[in-house]
């Protein structure tokens, strides 16, 4: 079996091997040209071939489409004279370039030409299509930001473990990320703290040191596009009506004091949440309607967790409207939030998506539901007829801790080592029939709390981020042994492709941080508490 990172469904190998050389062509049909135009542009640096456009045959790497392979599927063939990869879409040959790439020597992955190399593809097929459409990955970049360059070599990432879901975290209380236009203020007050938390919140320590930074929309169009031509897409989230201080910030008429207030320089929750304004719901439509203009995908985030419910009990504003709406309570109150932002974005064709506190209350009609305290979110929302993406933090939070080591920088949640991220099962056992159809698939999350640079996502994220794209893509019977034996393969790859990861044997000297304590918690202290906090939801 090849080392190949998620697993094909099939995978032979056979006698001899192709050799890329000097008169190696890509022929593709024009359906298939930007296939190609990235397969010519991953290859040809590190090789110091051209890979001209040519015809199919012998001495061709040829790109094809055919209606008898599904969809993201592909099947790649290769012989001794020649490659074939045939996909049922243009994104299922993409993935079948990922797998030649694959079989190559991992010197394929860098980006300068390798003295000496001799570049042999062993002959074969695969066939293979992936188990989940949606098979994400969520950067936060509001609590530290990530410049472009950044985010852009994450999306190559994906791309090389086949996952096809950016989730864009860009605004919370530690800042919003993104320019828009009409309101200005978001960026120029917004995008930056005067000083961040050092470590876990529970120390109360700051480094008082300035942290911001902000998209511009050319940057979003960039990264969309970028995005686009690797078969990512991008999901933009604006977290409200919790999570909002920065927005309030930079515009004290969307809280419900009035009073001005700084970006938040703790992490944690804040108890600033916008107000139930008529104005600040059309403020929040007009937000929406430029982020429509940049993101052309399906679905877009509009957070609705963890949203503090003190000051709406306090706000006669709040009450008013409780009351003339004739609402139970500040659960429905968020609901009906949420629900008026819900139509606006499906009258516009598109669909609202989010975390699974949107289930308080009432979910709002057509919502898809990002179940992250554990399944229950899932279960009542598939149950109820509505699309989920499973993203429970007991499995697959990628900012949890990776061991019980001293040395692990700044211990928050439970253990999640690459064995239990293996683990994942994206498809909860309870659902039945139509039930299941309703998952759309899974996604990890990287929050940023405690990951201050492109070094320390890279640290958080893999190995385990391999192993999550073993879970959403192949099978779902596990082979723990086998999938140790092809990662140890596979990390020559991320070797040449620069990624800082923690190694098996534990966080290198400087991946660590004995400047900053953690708040580690053993899994069944967190299993109640999602328990508790999901009770009320789970019929």
């Amino acid at each position: 079996m090849n080392a190949i990172i998620p697993q094909p469904m099939v995978s032979t190998t056979g006698e001899g091997a192709f050799r890329l050389h000097d008169a190696t062509v890509i022929a593709a049909p024009p359906a298939l040209a930007g296939v190609a135009r990235w397969l010519r542009g991953a290859l040809a640096p590190p090789t110091g071939l051209s890979l001209p456009p040519g015809p199919p045959g012998p001495g061709a790497v040829t790109l094809a489409l055919s209606d008898g392979v599904p969809a993201e599927g592909y099947r790649l063939r290769v012989e001794p004279d020649q490659v074939s990869i045939v996909g049922g879409d243009p994104a299922g040959v993409f993935y079948g370039a990922q797998t030649l790439r694959q079989l190559l020597p991992a010197a394929v992955y860098r980006k300068a030409a390798v003295a000496g190399a001799r570049w042999l593809v062993p002959c074969g097929e695969t066939t293979d299509a992936p188990r989940f459409g949606w098979r994400g990955a969520m950067l936060d970049v509001a609590r530290h930001f990530l410049p472009k360059a950044d985010v852009l070599r994450l999306v190559d990432l994906l791309a090389v473990h086949k996952l096809n879901v950016l989730h864009l975290h860009l605004t919370d209380d530690q800042g919003w990320r993104l320019e828009i236009r009409r309101y200005p203020e978001l960026t120029r007050v917004g995008a930056w703290r005067r000083e961040s938390m050092v470590g876990s919140r529970q120390h109360e320590r700051f480094d008082g040191r300035p942290h911001g930074g902000y998209y511009t929309q050319d940057d979003i169009r960039e990264i969309v596009a970028y995005a686009a031509e690797r078969f990512v897409t991008v999901v933009p989230e604006i977290d409200v009506p919790g999570h909002s201080q920065a927005a309030i910030a930079a515009y004290p008429a969307l809280g419900n004091t009035g009073d001005p207030v700084e970006v938040s320089t703790r992490w944690g929750v804040s108890s600033r949440v916008l107000n139930v304004a008529d104005t600040t719901l059309d403020f929040y439509r007009y937000v929406f309607d430029e982020v429509l203009e940049l993101f052309p995908g399906t679905y877009i985030g509009v957070g609705g967790d963890e949203c503090p419910k003190d000051e709406w009990r306090a706000s006669p504003q709040a009450q008013q409207r409780i009351r003339a709406l004739g609402l139970r309570d500040e659960d429905e109150l968020q609901s009906w939030f949420v629900r008026q932002l819900d139509e606006h974005l499906t009258a516009r064709g598109r669909r609202l998506f989010g975390w699974d506190e949107i289930l308080e209350g009432g979910l709002a009609p057509g919502a898809t539901v990002a179940s992250w305290r554990g399944t229950t979110g899932a279960l009542a929302a598939a149950r109820a007829g509505h699309d989920v993406v499973l993203c429970p933090d007991t499995s697959v939070y990628l900012d949890y801790r990776q061991s019980d080591r001293p040395d692990e920088p700044i211990p928050v949640g439970t253990v999640l080592d690459v064995e239990t991220v293996y683990a994942f099962e994206p498809l909860p056992a309870q659902l039945t029939g139509a039930e299941r159809d309703r998952v759309l698939g899974a996604q990890c999350n990287i929050w940023t709390e405690h990951l201050a640079s492109a070094r320390a996502v890279d640290y958080a994220a893999f190995p385990r981020l391999c192993a999550f794209a073993e879970t959403v893509w192949s099978a779902p019977e596990r082979d723990p042994a086998g999938f140790r034996d092809r990662l140890g393969t596979h990390l020559g790859r991320l070797d040449a492709l620069g990624v800082e990861y923690r190694p098996g044997t534990g966080p290198l000297p400087w991946q660590t941080r004995p400047d900053a304590r953690g708040w580690p918690k053993d899994r069944a202290t967190r299993e109640a508490e999602i328990a508790a906090m999901t009770a009320h939801i789970a019929g």
